[in-house]
């Protein structure tokens, strides 16, 4: 997909369950001994996939169309962030199969609670927060090139443009001397010119969208050996009030991104706190 902007979605979070009486009714379903037969049992769990996959709409309230922002991941910790995700993979995998919904999911330890932030998840503030997730924030050497301490990961070119100034101009602000930041998107420049950069140049923050941060990882161009982070800008909204998360054309690559082996491993027990979602 280009990094032009596409059509299409509605942001959208999961109910709540009360995990507290669900685990009391199967506790007393065990006590009295309670069987269903299997069309009975067939029958229930497909409900229960039917009540997980169901989806209701983000109050309007949280979605600030001056600040184009989604306030409604500000209070998600790891686990409901990661239900969330999974529950848009469900949504537009309706045609993949239980296996292929669960290679897709994005397991709650992947992903860093950051609740504690209280300022708007503007660009703005980008540096900022950037700064207050680890002191892990040294200049990478002149001998390791094309490997970040920090990738950021946007929606688009343009709001990757607008990220990269955002990240060099607060770094700075922050008392970061001479920020590293590299543009890894497709608007400024072709791939192969990026390949070269990345090879010959060190990097401590890379920005980019998840297509080419893929063919780039792809060509052992990207290198993650001193990654400590990726961030993801999941609650910026565009006009029409859309996330990266809101349009399956910006979701599926983002999914195939964060689960790659070389960040989670290929049996995906790598990786904790490693993603982290403003």
């Amino acid at each position: 997909m280009s990094d032009s902007e596409v059509d299409g979605g509605i942001p959208l979070i999961d109910p709540e369950f009360d995990t507290d009486t669900a685990s009391k009714k199967r506790k007393r379903g065990a006590e009295t001994g309670a069987t269903d037969d299997p069309k009975k049992a067939a029958k229930k769990a497909k409900r229960k996939e039917k009540k997980k996959q169901k989806l209701k709409a983000i109050d309007a309230d949280e979605l600030d169309e001056v600040l184009h922002v989604n306030h409604a991941f500000e209070r998600m910790d790891s686990q409901l962030l990661a239900d969330y995700i999974n529950s848009r993979t469900r949504l537009y995998g309706k045609d993949l199969s239980s296996v292929e919904l669960e290679d897709r999911a994005i397991p709650a330890r992947i992903i860093k609670d950051t609740t504690d932030w209280g300022e708007p998840r503007t660009l703005e503030n980008l540096a900022a927060f950037v700064m207050k997730q680890g002191s892990t924030m040294k200049q990478t050497s002149s001998k390791s090139t094309g490997a970040p301490h920090t990738i950021v990961v946007t929606a688009s070119g343009i709001r990757a443009a607008d990220a990269f100034r955002a990240l060099k101009t607060g770094l700075s602000n922050q008392g970061v001397k001479n920020p590293n930041v590299a543009k890894l998107f497709a608007k400024h420049m072709k791939i192969a010119e990026q390949v070269e950069h990345l090879k010959k140049h060190k990097v401590d923050f890379g920005v980019g969208t998840p297509e080419r941060l893929s063919a780039l990882l792809d060509q052992k161009a990207l290198s993650t050996a001193n990654l400590k982070r990726v961030l993801i800008d999941v609650s910026y909204i565009d006009q029409k009030k859309r996330g990266i998360l809101d349009m399956k054309e910006l979701h599926e690559p983002l999914i195939k991104l964060l689960l790659r082996s070389e960040f989670v491993g290929e049996a995906k027990h790598d990786g904790d706190d490693l993603m982290t979602f403003y």
